[in-house]
């Protein structure tokens, strides 16, 4: 193993804050005791507090659990973590504060030309998303911290329909982020089942006494896309859409936050998606609109009769 590499884990061992002797170390990192001296004094000598206690307690140990991480990130680990805070600062990450803090640390403890490194990855490197709902913050790190903590929380909640419903206890057992909108998957106490909830469509939020257990190996984001976009294997019920275009319509909506999920052939021409009925004739239609002449319906009949009913309603509509 290089150089570098033993004196940075011999940091990491110390930094658990145990005592080390010079033995222990070589055997760990199965390198010679002399090798183990040399390192020790290469990094007193460059500024690392090691402490060298002798006689039959003695080892090395760190003053005051020496600084950990920024120091002893690489540049590309250092560049990565920057730029995944910048996915996290645009999805509206709930410790906004804490991110800022801890990039400016990464920062800190780069010397000059890791500095212009970094700005140089950094001014090239930019992330996009629609603009959030500003008080989802105080909302999410409420969540947060009830789902870190177990702790149960009392919201006041409007749903779909524009009606503020009864104020209720959840158990808040994970956050998920989805096509830019951030949602709780929580057990409900008023309906007695587990849902997901909009965060932007929480009136209120308010920390209680009661506490819960999240049950063993749940999944937020699976119980989320479960509930979202069913899994069409093995059912009934479910109709084959296929749909002719340009390459760049069909791309597009193949990757529809709907539609890529029941995507099932693709070719350079043609497009195949297998979809529940209901979902077909009360969704589709609204997507398929949106595309104008780009792209065609083949299959089925009934969902181009849907598309020319609905198409006649918004003309009617708007020449009224």
């Amino acid at each position: 193993m290089p150089k570098n590499d033993n004196m940075l884990n011999i940091l990491w061992m110390l930094n658990s804050g145990e005592k080390l002797t010079a033995k222990q170390i070589s055997e760990k990192l199965e390198i010679n005791i002399r090798t183990v001296y040399r390192y020790m004094d290469a990094l007193c000598a460059s500024g690392v507090p090691i402490i060298s206690d002798t006689g039959h307690n003695g080892g090395y140990s760190l003053l005051h659990n020496f600084i950990k991480s920024p120091l002893l990130f690489s540049m590309d680990e250092k560049k990565t973590l920057l730029h995944a805070a910048l996915f996290a600062k645009e999805a509206g990450y709930p410790l906004s504060e804490a991110l800022e803090n801890a990039t400016s640390k990464l920062k800190m403890y780069s010397n000059q030309e890791q500095e212009r490194l970094l700005s140089h990855h950094l001014a090239g490197f930019e992330v996009i998303n629609r603009r959030g709902y500003p008080a989802v913050q105080p909302v999410l790190q409420e969540l947060e911290h009830a789902v870190a903590n177990e702790s149960s929380v009392e919201i006041s909640y409007r749903n779909s329909h524009e009606e503020q419903s009864p104020n209720r206890v959840i158990d808040p057992y994970g956050v998920v982020n989805w096509n830019n909108k951030w949602y709780t998957i929580a057990f409900c106490h008023l309906r007695n089942e587990i849902r997901s909830f909009r965060v932007e469509r929480i009136l209120s939020i308010t920390r209680t006494s009661f506490s819960f257990r999240r049950p063993n190996e749940f999944s937020a984001r699976t119980f989320f896309m479960n509930n979202l976009l069913p899994d069409a294997a093995g059912k009934s019920g479910y109709i084959s859409l296929i749909i002719s275009g340009k390459a760049d319509a069909l791309d597009d909506l193949c990757i529809h936050w709907f539609l890529e999920h029941h995507l099932q052939e693709r070719t350079s021409t043609q497009a195949i998606f297998l979809l529940e009925e209901e979902a077909l004739y009360t969704y589709v239609p609204l997507i398929i609109l949106s595309y104008g002449k780009s792209i065609r319906v083949i299959e089925p009949q009934n969902l181009k009769n849907k598309l020319v009913a609905v198409a006649s309603e918004l003309m009617e509509y708007y020449q009224a």
